[in-house]
């Protein structure tokens, strides 16, 4: 690996455990790797949360445009719609 970087971190035992554990089994042949394998995880599940957000501002701001238009329904409607439709479930359930 071109470019490496010694980094000093401090971790709970649990994980240092762990970390070795990895290595004794063979799975790692040393810490560094495993905190590299780590590292890399925790940049992919940023880059899926970025890409999530993302997605759902595409949904949300066509909604709030829309609601500055004038073009939604008053939560109030929403509400008694949604209280007499689980009522209605209610009652069946109880025959």
């Amino acid at each position: 690996m071109a470019n490496i970087e010694k980094l000093s971190i401090a971790l709970p035992h649990d994980m240092v455990e762990a970390i070795r554990d990895a290595v004794d089994q063979g799975e790692y042949a040393t810490t560094s790797e495993v905190v590299r394998d780590a590292l890399r995880d925790w940049g992919r599940k940023r880059r899926v949360d970025a890409l999530e957000i993302e997605e759902l501002r595409k949904l949300v701001l066509p909604a709030l445009a829309s609601l500055d238009r004038g073009e939604g329904v008053p939560a109030e409607h929403v509400f008694k719609r949604l209280e007499a439709k689980y009522a209605a479930m209610a009652k069946k359930k109880k025959r």
